[in-house]
């Protein structure tokens, strides 16, 4: 399935869902951060994706950086909650989502990675590369909240 994001773009077409989502915020010894080039935009991103019924977030959040990269993790924070009516994802079958996504920190508890049909690409990333990179703007804000260590987590 492909997707488009509209980000505060007045000709984005109106929302018809909202599902809850993960994204997991995950760094290596060395400070480098976690990340893939996703399959249905190309862009690059932390690991995250839908919440499945019968799951806590937390479980989320280790399946979908499980599934995307190979990575086991463990959920040790809340970074922010992520509720923008302004970025919506245009899906090829239709569905308009509003974003609503919960960020985690988590900490790598193994090493291996692979990518999966929905990541070509599973990188450790240098904080110094990130500007070379396309990454959604939503993405970047999840990842300068991370970077600050704020005393509390976000919310919008």
């Amino acid at each position: 399935m492909t997707r488009v994001d509209y980000f505060h773009d007045p000709n984005a077409p109106k929302a018809n869902s909202l599902r809850p989502a993960v994204s997991a915020f995950v760094q290596d010894e060395d400070g480098r951060i976690l990340m893939i080039r996703r399959t249905d935009n190309d862009k690059y991103s932390i690991p995250g994706g839908q919440q499945d019924v019968g799951e806590t977030l937390a479980q989320t959040a280790v399946r979908e950086v499980k599934e995307e990269t190979g990575i086991d993790v463990d959920v040790v924070e809340l970074i922010g909650l992520y509720s923008n009516p302004n970025h919506v994802i245009a899906y090829n079958n239709g569905e308009v989502r509003q974003e609503f996504s919960i960020c985690f920190r988590a900490k790598p508890t193994s090493r291996k990675t692979s990518t999966s049909i929905e990541s070509k690409e599973v990188a450790w990333v240098d904080q110094e590369r990130l500007d070379n990179l396309d990454i959604h703007p939503s993405i970047r804000l999840r990842i300068s909240h991370a970077l600050a260590e704020r005393d509390a987590p976000y919310f919008s």
